[in-house]
């Protein structure tokens, strides 16, 4: 009934999940921000830099939602239905960008620029 290191059933049906689940995530979290910290402290620069604090963001936010908002125990169809749109909203960002780019560039070369 209860899944292997998930925690245990309660008497209503809820599942309780263990304190270590949680201090473990807390000292995930620590390490990973530490590890935000240490790209700034080796002074990276350009992509590198920028990838690496990103990558750091989506683990600590992945982490934060899946376990302290429970989410990593919900149903498919509602992690669909959290997590599809603000994905879509990415996707068309990053459309938008390199549109904007092209458009730019396209300016800069048959208008000339300063």
């Amino acid at each position: 009934m209860a899944q292997a290191g998930a925690g245990r059933a309660s008497h209503d049906g809820a599942q309780a999940h263990s304190i270590r689940l949680y201090l473990l995530v807390w000292g995930w979290l620590f390490v990973l921000s530490a590890c935000s910290y240490l790209v700034d402290y080796f002074h990276l620069q350009g992509g590198l830099r920028w990838s690496l604090i990103l990558l750091f963001m989506m683990v600590k936010a992945g982490l934060i939602v899946g376990v302290f908002m429970h989410m990593a125990w919900e149903r498919l169809a509602l992690i669909y239905a959290i997590l599809v749109p603000p994905a879509a909203l990415l996707v068309f960002v990053a459309i938008m960008t390199f549109e904007a780019s092209y458009t730019l560039l396209t300016r800069i070369a048959f208008f000339g620029g300063s």
